[in-house]
């Protein structure tokens, strides 16, 4: 017998049943030793400022401080899409319109589908709770309050400090219900005004509603109860079903290496750009860093198919923004968007553009040349309207002529109607014994300015001007909209505000949905494959737009009113108060507007929260 043929032959049959057994193991041990589990989590902070319009990127760090909501949507889908990350972390509280809510919580809900997200906050409020309520788990800090108690508004009323000061306001309105003048003419709402607040808190409230219910996957019902007991601890919250878990920031960590590995990397800057690439141990570092920022960012030349958003963002002003290192007015220029508008229309890449309105109107004739600069590129190519937290008076006028129209079901829209009018202020001046003697030239010389109320005749004259604008303004809808107005057009004008969903069932608006709701429906019309997203313009930083317009900044294009009497009381009434702060100084925005243009189209300063 050969000792050594046979040796042979067993260490092969043993070689080949130690291979055969390897290739048998189940395949979860065979795959721990070649699979690399994800090793990140994305993590995402709610309390940091969210816009509704891009901001600029620090030209040395890069994305830092607020970001803009598609921005954030868009880095979260990439987290729920990327194989490298294992789990999203949400932490604190995020403080946003209600629009913007739904499109929110509606995006973190889809995320929850795709991968583990935990959301972690020290308490929360009724808007907060919906825009989390998606989260695979919830966790509250111990001790922390859940105050899930509805929806409260208010609106300011300005006629009884006026009173007091001796000031008499003069307003003028189109519409029944076009409540703007209210704030400076009563003391309390009108019957009109009532009933229009009506509806449209019911509208917002069900939206918020349906959001908790969604995202908790409960009925209605469930959720109206929670609201109704409303004041939960952190710990009642958990018992009654609204969150998961009482945890501190460090036991939610513990909580996700335990689930995910211990070696995971928490990663707070996923996917956001990065800064200039800038050596410095170069001791021309400095030269080199300015070198970079006064050369802006590179600009390539794209050969792809785009979709173009402009967006419509704040007051909506006439002319073009002021620029100076002390700070501008925020909000919507003319003649900035209709040069946008123009130059797309001649743009061959451009295959298609969304205008993304997020403005409480402003003034009529800025209105009307941004909507004439969409009716002339409609003409090369489709536009479409994405509406956000507001799209009203003279937002919705810049919208209602678009190819299509979308906005979300909390989306504050319509008020169809104009305001005009001023405050005549002789009797506050001569209460503290300042007289001024007028001298006038023509009969209708001083018919603007604040010194007394119009007179009948002078009224009646510019009643009949603003009826024009009015008449003007329900031509475009009528014209825009065409058969798919539910109403006649009188039953839907006259100032009325609705949320998105009430918009749709009235014709205003075609469809619900979100921004990337209206870029997918340009996408698919015009058969696009391959595209990219550009915004124009772009958003600029302070030293790019100091560098491209250097101008002294005008006083009489500030628009932030200065009274002597409210400057001394601000800084006071801001610390005790600084949400009806905001109000009068959105009020005194408004006042503003009278001195340089005398017609506007926008809607009652109100708080929702």
């Amino acid at each position: 017998m050969d000792f050594r043929r046979y040796a042979c032959s067993a260490t092969f049959l043993l070689t080949a049943l130690l291979f055969t057994s390897w290739m048998t193991l189940p395949v979860s041990a065979q795959e721990k030793k070649d699979e690399k589990m994800p090793g990140i989590v994305a993590v995402f902070e709610l309390s940091s400022p969210i816009t509704d319009k891009p901001t600029p990127d620090d030209p040395i760090f890069g994305s830092v401080g607020g970001e803009s909501l598609r921005s954030f949507i868009g880095r979260m889908k990439k987290a729920s899409e990327d194989d490298a990350v294992a789990a999203i972390i949400l932490l604190g509280k995020g403080s946003l319109g209600n629009a913007q809510v739904e499109e929110l919580a509606g995006a973190i809900r889809d995320a929850a589908k795709k991968k583990p997200v935990y959301a972690h906050t020290d308490s929360l409020t009724t808007a907060s709770y919906a825009i989390i309520s998606g989260a695979s788990r919830v966790c509250v800090s111990p001790t922390g309050d859940v105050w899930v108690n509805g929806i409260y508004g208010e609106k300011m009323y300005l006629r009884g400090l006026f009173d007091i000061l001796g000031i008499q306001p003069d307003f003028l309105t189109c519409g029944s219900h076009k409540s703007a003048a209210e704030m400076f003419m009563r003391k309390g709402p009108s019957e009109h005004a009532q009933e229009m607040e009506k509806w449209l808190y019911d509208g917002i409230y069900e939206g918020l509603i349906s959001t908790i219910a969604k995202g908790r996957d409960v009925d209605v019902d469930q959720v109206e109860k929670w609201i109704n007991q409303g004041l939960f601890s952190a710990e009642t919250a958990k018992e009654a079903g609204l969150t998961d878990a009482v945890q501190t920031k460090e036991q939610l960590t513990a909580f996700v290496k335990k689930k995910h590995g211990v070696t995971v990397k928490f990663d707070k800057k996923y996917a956001k750009k990065s800064g200039l690439d800038i050596d410095l141990n170069n001791p021309f570092a400095a030269l080199q860093l300015w070198a970079q920022i006064l050369s802006g960012p590179k600009q390539r030349r794209s050969t792809k198919d785009s979709i173009a958003i402009v967006h419509i963002d704040g007051p909506i002003y006439l002319g073009k923004k002021t620029v100076s290192p002390f700070g501008s007015t925020q909000g919507a220029y003319s003649e900035t968007i209709r040069k946008a508008l123009d130059s797309l229309a001649t743009e061959p890449r451009v295959r298609g553009v969304v205008v993304r309105v997020n403005s409480p109107g402003g003034s009529a004739t800025a209105s009307e040349i941004m909507l004439q600069a969409i009716m002339e590129l409609q003409k090369k190519k489709p536009v479409v309207v994405s509406m956000g937290n507001y799209a009203a008076s003279g937002g919705y006028y810049v919208s209602c002529r678009a190819n299509r129209v979308f906005a979300n079901p909390n989306t504050i829209t319509g008020s169809i109607g104009v305001v005009a009018g001023k405050l005549a202020t002789a009797n506050m001046w001569n209460r503290i014994g300042v007289n001024f003697e007028a001298i006038e030239r023509g009969n209708k010389a001083g018919i603007l300015y604040s010194s007394k109320p119009f007179k009948p005749a002078d009224r009646d004259e510019l009643q009949s001007w603003m009826d024009s604008i009015y008449e003007v303004f329900k031509g475009h809808v009528t014209d825009g909209r065409k058969d798919k107005l539910s109403k006649d057009i009188d039953d839907i004008a006259g100032g009325r505000v609705y949320t998105g969903t009430q918009a749709l069932d009235l014709g205003l608006v075609d469809e619900l949905g979100t921004l990337d709701d209206a870029i997918d429906y340009l996408v698919a019309d015009l058969k696009l494959k391959d595209y990219e997203i550009r915004t124009v313009p772009r958003a600029q930083n302070l030293l790019e737009t100091l560098f491209e317009d250097i101008s002294p900044q005008k006083k009489d294009n500030d628009k932030r009113l200065s009274l002597g009497l409210w400057s001394a009381m601000e800084p006071t009434l801001k610390q005790l108060d600084p949400e009806r702060v905001r109000m009068v100084q959105e009020a005194l925005m408004q006042l503003d507007f009278l001195t340089e243009e005398r017609a506007m189209l926008t809607i009652p300063v109100m708080r929702i929260r």
